[in-house]
């Protein structure tokens, strides 16, 4: 097999995979709704679910595309997981853990700040 019906393969793969992470995600979003809508309730770990859903969405699609991710994209999806799981744990986690995951959404958050103002510069790909 040539370097180049190798690199085919990998990319047929590489897109299949991408086909089925977000035909996934969308059945998980659809299931979410379901749920939604038979309990007749709507919390907000509720709606930051459906967020990272649409997040990883916006994901797939980037990489389709450009067969590149920003790199904000999935800072973007942790701190929503992080805040879901604030929310989720309620009261009834240690302070000590919220102020913990609070400062790791902060860490993250300031991570994002610096790639989007950092000089523009020859990267690894260019």
């Amino acid at each position: 097999m040539s370097n180049l019906s190798i690199e085919k393969v990998i990319f047929f793969a590489e897109k299949g995979l991408l086909v089925i992470v977000a035909l996934a995600t969308l059945f998980a979003s659809l299931v979410e709704v379901k749920f939604m809508w038979d309990s007749s309730t709507v919390t907000l770990a509720d709606l930051l679910l459906l967020f990272i859903y649409t997040e990883v969405l916006g994901m797939v699609g980037a990489f389709y595309k450009s067969s590149k991710i920003p790199i904000t994209l999935p800072l973007f999806i942790a701190m929503t997981a992080l805040s879901r799981l604030i929310i989720l744990k309620g009261s009834g986690s240690e302070p000590t853990n919220i102020l913990f995951e609070a400062g790791a959404i902060l860490l993250i958050a300031v991570a994002c700040l610096v790639i989007r103002f950092r000089p523009n510069e020859k990267t690894w790909d260019d």
